[in-house]
């Protein structure tokens, strides 16, 4: 299978609608909106109604910045507005941001995510198939649905939806309740190999859903990769040092040491979040070593990154972004896009 190529459609609601018509009309296959200082759902509005092939997707919604049936209801909504075409990333966060930016509750993050998203599907599953809504867990209750608030059913149904992750906790809940996986732009080859293939395995076959001979036959799994590109010197420059201080920026969350662990790197980690408490952004990206950062990402020109994209993602990935935190011009893009479809 082809890997698919999505991008991400800007920050800007009011340019959205012009921005993915742009991207469709470029070729991309998906169109993806993070949540990221705006809500992503009105920016998926603009983008749905602006384009007519694109997957669209949210990558990734906070789920535990809202209810079950909010979330619910706003993903219905633009799975039958994009009459099919929809994509819903969740994501869980960390502690602080839910408990001191949302205001929500927090605890056991990877039984909360397989919960939420069994009460999205049940709240689907009564709006879409008629079934009683009797959905009651440990973290969430749904138990009344009347017609007056009953979105009227869809052809296209509830929309696939993608759990992002990077522990094996919720990589496992991934496997188990989702349709896909979207995975960290934090990761390795050889934390992909030895940890999250082989946990998302484990949750397809908890449910009963293992298919092929990898286990993963029919799910989904996408995600943000590194890319590090420049057509000359000082345009490698900009980008390996926009890299290291994004890779820094992640490296200081202690939720993702593992992925440091596994190489050995793990000790840097509670020095770059003591950098970060002190507001040392600038000089944490020394920390990040050369060998770290090729771990991460494939670094080079358009057509040398394009050719390492291939090499770590096909046979592994359904569909990728390339992410990329630095000043760029525009036009390398569509060259290692060209580079991907060779």
């Amino acid at each position: 299978m082809d890997l698919l190529i999505d991008a991400f459609v800007g920050l800007d609601v009011r340019e959205a609608a012009a921005n993915a018509k742009a991207l469709e009309a470029a070729g991309y296959d998906g169109i993806l909106a993070p949540e990221q200082g705006h809500d992503p759902f009105m920016h998926m509005l603009q983008v749905t109604l602006a384009t007519e092939r694109v997957t669209t997707g949210i990558s990734v919604a906070i789920a535990f910045a809202r209810s079950p049936m909010t979330l619910a209801s706003s993903a219905y909504d633009l799975a039958g507005y994009s009459e099919g075409r929809f994509l819903l990333g969740l994501g869980s966060q960390i502690k602080p941001h839910i408990e001191r930016r949302f205001s929500m509750p927090w605890s056991h993050p990877a039984a909360r995510m397989r919960e939420f998203v069994l009460a999205c599907q049940a709240i689907w599953s009564a709006w879409h198939d008629g079934t009683k809504l009797a959905f009651e867990g440990e973290f969430y209750k749904h138990t009344l649905m009347t017609p007056f608030f009953s979105p009227k059913p869809h052809q296209w149904g509830p929309p696939p939806v993608y759990v992002a992750g990077v522990g094996p906790l919720m990589t496992e809940v991934a496997g188990e309740v989702a349709d896909g996986f979207f995975f960290h732009p934090l990761t390795t080859q050889r934390y992909l190999a030895e940890v999250t293939l082989p946990t998302l395995r484990a949750g397809r076959e908890k449910a009963g859903k293992a298919k092929g001979d990898n286990g993963l036959e029919g799910f989904g799994f996408a995600g943000p990769a590194f890319v590090t590109v420049g057509r000359n010197d000082e345009e490698l420059e900009t980008a390996i040092k926009g890299t290291k201080r994004q890779l820094a920026f992640y490296c200081s969350t202690p939720a993702y040491r593992p992925v440091l662990d596994i190489h050995g790197w793990g000790e840097i980690q509670p020095e770059l979040t003591r950098m970060s408490k002190e507001n040392r952004w600038d000089e944490m990206a020394d920390l990040i070593t050369d060998e770290m950062l090729h771990a991460f990402s494939p670094v080079g020109s358009p057509s040398d990154v394009a050719k390492e994209l291939k090499e770590r993602w096909a046979g592994i990935a359904t569909r990728i972004s390339l992410y990329a935190n630095y000043e760029s011009d525009p036009e390398i893009w569509p060259e290692v896009v060209a580079g991907l479809r060779s």
